[in-house]
């Protein structure tokens, strides 16, 4: 069994958390009084989210102490796991195999420290109510847990044909998803859970890019963009810190939070597909007669390389503004696009010819007189 990536050795502090020569990983304060777990997945759309919410929770009076519970399948010479011990100093981090489905609640108790417990756990990696999953749920009820926060996915949303937008928390989910079993099981256990459903998330600490990169992966290099439908379709694209904040504010209102249980996360400001088009070429300096937008029949070609659903699908904030006093977000997309170009052109030169243009080129070549570009960047066009 694969319990363990490593465990970090601790010595006492004169009481007020725990080192090893150099490193102090928890603030004053005990792990027993109001102390923060943050369970994070190994990396993906929500990779950023335990680094974010840690430096969000290391400001907050009510919390104490930190302990990230790292998947131990995350890759350390990538962001944010690189940065832990830089901008997290005073941070306990601990590493676990947690897509281990074996795993019980007492190799989870032994793992974070005999007789340690935490008040406040937020989990941004459990799939669904099986092995480290279980086993958070199954501590948290033994520690008992003042709020048990779990970081979802409106993607288990299932709209149907008459769905009014943006999706409220009383959308229908599909049953059998992981998220939503897990969320069963916790209410099932009597955890005081809070249930956050983000939608499409980007940060500077982010390890997943796929979204506003599809739009600079063409724009820069003179394709055209293959947009499903009329292009006036909202998305609501949130920035890492905002979510962070969103998930905090749980220690603000927290007998209303409870009270609700379920709420859409993301920002409160939307944009159509076109839109971030135009924004994204803005900042890249391709002028607009430069660029093309070749909207396409997704009932012909299906959602193909789009990062986004061909349709309308996107949540909003509203709720945790009303229930939580959430301010709403700091920051917006069209500022952020900035410094995101420059970390996308050190990330992808301009010159990669490593990318994936089939459906690309079978989209556009029937509506396009501009498919023979295709062939420098993916032989595979022809």
């Amino acid at each position: 069994m694969r319990l363990l990536g490593f465990l970090l050795l601790l010595s006492p502090l004169d009481g007020y958390g725990f080192s090893i020569p150099g490193k102090i990983f928890v603030r004053k304060g005990s792990l027993s009084m109001s102390s923060a777990l943050i369970v994070q997945n190994k990396g993906g759309g929500h990779g950023e989210l335990g680094y974010q919410l840690a430096k969000k929770l290391s400001t907050n009076s009510k919390i104490s102490s930190i302990t990230i519970l790292q998947d131990d399948a995350c890759n350390d010479s990538k962001e944010p796991f690189k940065s832990y011990e830089t901008d997290l100093p005073n941070v306990r981090v601990v590493k676990a195999g947690l897509s281990d489905e074996s795993m019980t609640s007492k190799e989870m108790e032994s793992l974070l420290g005999a007789g340690n417990s935490f008040e406040y756990v937020w989990d941004n990696a459990s799939k669904g109510p099986v092995g480290a999953g279980k086993a958070i749920c199954d501590c948290a009820k033994e520690w008992n847990t003042k709020i048990f926060t779990y970081v979802s996915s409106a993607g288990m949303y299932q709209p149907g044909s008459d769905a009014s937008f943006p999706l409220p928390e009383t959308t229908p989910v599909k049953e059998s998803a992981g998220q939503n079993l897990f969320e069963k099981y916790a209410v099932e256990l009597g955890l005081p859970l809070v249930t956050f459903r983000p939608q499409y998330i980007y940060g500077e600490k982010a390890n997943k890019f796929d979204y506003i990169d599809w739009y600079f992966d063409r724009l820069v290099r003179g394709l055209p963009l293959p947009i499903p439908g009329d292009g006036k379709q909202l998305v609501s694209l949130t920035n890492s810190v905002d979510v962070a904040s969103l998930l905090s504010s749980v220690l603000d209102n927290p007998s209303k939070a409870i009270e609700q249980r379920y709420f859409n996360c993301g920002t409160d400001e939307l944009h159509s597909y076109d839109e971030v088009a135009q924004m994204c070429a803005g900042i890249a300096g391709v002028p607009q007669e430069n660029y093309n937008i070749e909207h396409f029949d997704a009932a012909v070609f299906g959602k193909a390389n789009f990062p986004f659903r061909p349709g309308n699908f996107y949540v909003a904030p509203d709720l945790a503004k009303e229930k939580l006093g959430w301010s709403g977000s700091s920051n917006s997309l069209k500022n952020d696009l900035k410094w995101y170009y420059e970390e996308y052109k050190n990330r992808r030169p301009i010159s990669s010819t490593n990318l994936n243009l089939a459906k690309d080129w079978e989209i556009v070549k029937t509506i396009s007189k501009r498919g023979s570009i295709y062939k420098k960047y993916d032989p595979a066009c022809n």
